[in-house]
């Protein structure tokens, strides 16, 4: 008899399910793709019957169900939390309270519940439900879908139920916790706090800020370090909390913090300022310096020549870059759903080699299927709904298809692209992607103002064939997860003028740095997706024809949606963003549509009013 193991994570941010048979991730997805509410918290009723589905089990054939944090572990940290601080932040106990002895307190009769009702099964019937701490379910989404043996595993968020920065070492089916960093001394909640005082949201924003950084100064490190973060030479910290609020305010920073960079918080949407894009370049500095003290500590301590990262942090793909090109590990693997949403599959890979002690097989280059664990659909599904509304398509086989999409993107326009299984984790990786031309100057701007309707400042991915990517970019190996910066080869930048060196700040952003300038930042980085024929084979088909008419095998990659959206999921998701943004095609497998082809497209009031900002 099969082992299916369900992993549930939910109630905070980023909700997800997973599912996975005798150790193989069968179908994993966020619930924010079904419900339409980006980083939705909820119980992720969707992703749960799509699991099932996916897999085409019933409920009980379901041998565990298992949650991916300890609640009454977290509860216990509130109330230390609150008692230690008291009697300041008496008004933010008070409204967390009555949440957490409503649901979060008794959260196993809620996820019974919730169960009992998508099974249509009585509780007393419903498979064992189990739980895993935080950062074990992190760490188990880091190393056992790795290609390593043995590896030593960092996890870095915000925090858990206590801790914000833990060590373990996998060995097989096994991890073993070495050392941890308890709240409220966190990195990751340090990085929110300037994301909240920069302007940005907290638990979305933090990218923006990482973007942000290479048009600012590091003029703030210094004083960072003097007030902030009391950082040892070994990469452990502690923070000042003075400073700040969120142990138990509502707000991230406090007053002293604002004295200290001489300004309130930034008002969310005003104008940037220098001021904004130094204070960027200062933390994301510092967090990097942190990330590769931990690493040469870890190293040092453990001998491993393979680390494995997971947690909110790792999504800083900045200090990734700097970690594998500057750090002591041979290689390293990052979870690709990193935040929360990956605890699903952690908590899964718990259960199955830790609790119930079953063999790994170490996979190469992972066991992840290049995360491409979400639903599908088929040319059919596609049509049916096209016909439905009354579209205008055609329906092309690869052989054409790839060749002609290939002129289409070299003649600058920009194509919606939707294929294969959906990605699980928050990047667009080649299944629903918004791509175009890298060589041309003006697809930047074109693709923040007029199609995803955000913030100029925000590079876009460079999405690059696997065996080409060395001959672009100082990096080598794979990248298939776009969780890699790393620097435009300088064979392949243009040259600035002596004026342009001296720009500043958001003046940088329109000078051409590289014969593909849409993916080249203002410090000449990029976020490097690479390709792979066993993992997306259309899409490198794609990649190829392209580069046999233009000798570039690299095209802009970044995610089908509008800001504040999640990432679509289903054909009539895909058309409405194709319809409301200036795209030029939608190709959903092998049907085509062009935008000058459709039916005017009408909707009551204005959509922009849909989706909260991010």
């Amino acid at each position: 008899m099969k082992n299916y193991i369900l992993g549930i994570s939910a109630y905070y941010h980023d909700s997800a399910a997973t599912l996975i048979s005798d150790g193989k991730i069968i179908a994993a997805a966020q619930e924010e793709r079904f419900s339409r509410k980006k980083h939705d918290p909820a119980f992720p009723t969707g992703a749960v019957r799509y699991c099932l589905k996916e897999a085409n089990i019933n409920a009980n054939e379901i041998t565990h169900v298992v949650f991916y944090d300890k609640p009454l572990l977290k509860f216990e940290r509130l109330l230390e939390t609150y008692l230690s601080y008291a009697p300041t932040g008496f008004r933010s106990f008070i409204s967390a309270m009555p949440v957490w002895l409503k649901e979060k307190l008794y959260l196993k009769k809620t996820l019974k519940r919730e169960l009992s009702g998508i099974f249509n099964i009585p509780e007393k019937s419903l498979p064992p439900l189990l739980f895993t701490e935080h950062h074990q379910s992190h760490a188990a989404s880091a190393f056992f879908p790795s290609p390593y043996e043995k590896a030593a595993v960092l996890c870095l968020d915000g925090v858990g139920e206590w801790a914000t920065t833990s060590m373990w070492l996998g060995d097989g089916n096994k991890l073993t916790p070495q050392w941890e960093i308890d709240f409220p001394h966190s990195l990751g909640l340090l990085y929110s706090a300037f994301t909240y005082y920069t302007g940005f949201r907290v638990n979305s924003g933090e990218y923006k800020l990482m973007g942000l950084a290479p048009y600012g100064e590091p003029k703030y490190v210094d004083l960072i370090l003097d007030n902030l973060l009391d950082l040892k030479e070994d990469g452990t910290f502690r923070l000042n909390m003075k400073y700040f609020n969120y142990a138990t305010g509502l707000t991230m920073t406090n007053k002293k913090f604002a004295e200290l960079f001489g300004a309130p918080a930034r008002e969310p949407e005003s104008e940037l300022s220098q001021k904004e894009m130094d204070i960027a370049r200062s933390i994301q500095w510092v967090t990097e310096e942190v990330v590769l003290r931990l690493a040469r500590s870890v190293h040092k301590e453990t001998g491993m020549d393979y680390l494995c990262l997971a947690g909110g942090v790792a999504l800083n793909c900045v200090s990734n870059g700097r970690l594998l090109r500057e750090g002591p590990f041979k290689e390293i693997w990052i979870q690709p759903a990193a935040g929360d949403a990956g605890g699903a599959v952690g908590a899964a890979l718990s259960v199955y080699h830790e609790y119930l002690e079953k063999p790994r097989t170490v996979q190469k280059p992972d066991a992840t299927k290049g995360y491409y664990l979400g639903p599908r659909f088929s040319n059919k599904d596609i049509k049916n709904y096209l016909d439905k509304i009354g579209a205008s398509y055609t329906e092309i086989e690869d052989t054409t298809l790839m060749p002609e999409l290939a002129k289409i993107i070299e003649d600058e326009n920009v194509i919606g692209w939707f294929q294969g299984r959906m990605e699980f984790g928050p990047r667009s990786l080649g299944a629903r992607s918004i791509i175009g031309d890298a060589r041309s100057q003006k697809m930047q701007s074109i693709m923040n103002l007029k199609i995803k309707y955000r913030e100029s400042f925000r590079p876009f991915a460079p999405v690059v064939k696997y065996d080409k990517v060395s001959e672009w970019f100082e990096h080598e190996g794979p990248s298939p997860y776009m969780l890699i910066v790393a620097p435009v080869k300088e064979d392949k930048r243009t040259l600035m003028t002596e004026d342009q060196t001296k720009l500043f700040g958001i003046d940088k952003l329109n000078i051409p740095r590289s014969e593909i300038p849409a993916v080249t930042h203002v410090d000449y980085s990029a976020r490097v997706q690479t390709v792979h024929p066993e993992t997306n084979p259309r899409f490198y088909h794609l990649l190829d024809e392209f580069e046999k008419r233009t000798d570039c095998p690299v095209l802009v990659n970044t995610s089908f949606n509008v800001r504040g959206e999640p990432i679509v999921h289903t054909p009539e998701d895909a058309y409405r963003c194709f319809m409301r943004t200036e795209m030029d095609y939608l190709v959903m497998e092998n049907i085509v549509l062009n935008k000058v082809d459709q039916k005017e497209w009408k909707e009551e009031g204005d959509w922009r009013d849909e989706f909260d900002l991010d």
